[in-house]
């Protein structure tokens, strides 16, 4: 079932009293770490996805005793369908978890993996990393984008002769002059931003997730139009776009003034734009105050605002917007 009113969640503590076992098991962990940062993955554990070593799915927060990780903390993660990404503070990307499209870098020969192996293959420090349902991405520290993954849809931005699956990471070509500063991946598409604030969208383009106008075909059945290397968002021109979110069907982009910007599937039921069911083109939420976040999971969307408050809307299916009940 679908929201269409805001959620406002309010203040929230996450509950680990001083004397609480996790509590407890964090300090240990951390007196091996010196000072590191440090990862707590919790779960569905198939595929080694959480990188504990192991298929178990883990109820609770649980640090991550990779010895990958011994001698260098972590700068970020990324969450794929079945797969993580770690970014350290080296700038080496580490993956996990099912390997069916290539989607770790690693090699095809590997169907999964349970603790995180470093992605080798990208000969330069990596600033930013994504991980989209069966696909992956790293932005290097001088703004090349690399990517690799399933490419059924020309996610991977490689252009029509690439093959449908990529094992290893490999140089977007095209953008060759641009620096990169951000990107996001969904389940078939990814969309970027520039350090000039240009949004860019590739991959699958049916329900008008990538902005470019693409209509959806009748009787409900999403159009299956994709772009194959990056593509200018001509509606965000003249815009200095700062962040970019990409879910399942839809987008968000998020520009220097703190307004959000949302198409793809189903936005009608996210955002009420009045009748229609896809939203082709960026529409911008007039009712949300100054974001300086926003984050798209599959069906619902996210943003923190200036001044702290966090909202939520879209699909609410097992509570996934955290106002308190399920719609």
């Amino acid at each position: 079932m679908w929201s269409r009113s805001w959620g406002r969640i309010a203040n929230f503590r996450f509950p680990i009293g001083p004397c609480s076992p996790l509590c407890s098991s964090i300090r240990r962990f951390l007196s091996t770490f010196r000072g590191n940062r440090f990862a707590a993955v919790w779960g569905n554990g198939d595929y080694g996805r959480l990188g504990h070593g192991t298929l178990e799915s883990y109820s609770r927060p649980t640090p991550l005793a990779s010895r990958a990780f011994e001698k260098e903390g972590l700068k970020s993660i990324a969450c794929g369908g079945a797969h993580t990404l770690f970014l350290t503070e080296s700038g080496k990307v580490y993956a996990c978890g099912l390997n069916d499209c290539g989607q770790l870098g690693l090699s095809e020969n590997k169907p999964y993996t349970t603790e995180p192996l470093e992605v080798a293959s990208i000969s330069k420090e990596t600033a930013q990393i994504s991980a989209g349902y069966h696909h992956s991405c790293a932005i290097t520290v001088d703004g090349e984008l690399y990517m690799w993954g399933k490419n059924s849809n020309g996610q991977l931005g490689l252009g029509k002769k690439a093959g449908n699956v990529i094992f290893v990471p490999t140089k977007v070509e095209c953008l060759a002059g641009m620096v990169m500063k951000m990107v996001s991946l969904g389940s078939e598409h990814s969309i970027a931003i520039t350090d000039e604030g240009d949004a860019l969208s590739w991959g699958g383009g049916g329900y008008g997730r990538l902005g470019h106008g693409h209509k959806s075909r009748t009787f409900g059945f999403g159009g299956s139009r994709s772009e194959y290397t990056p593509r200018l968002i001509k509606d965000l021109e003249g815009l200095k776009v700062k962040r970019v979110a990409a879910g399942l069907l839809h987008s968000a982009c998020m520009d220097e003034n703190g307004s959000i910007f949302i198409f793809g599937d189903k936005t009608v039921q996210k955002l009420a734009f009045g009748e229609r069911t896809n939203v082709t083109t960026p529409s911008m939420v007039n009712d949300l105050p100054r974001s300086v976040e926003v984050a798209c999971g599959g069906y619902h969307t996210c943003a923190i605002t200036s001044g702290g408050e966090l909202y939520a809307w879209g699909s609410n299916e097992n509570g996934c917007l955290g106002v308190g009940y399920v719609m």
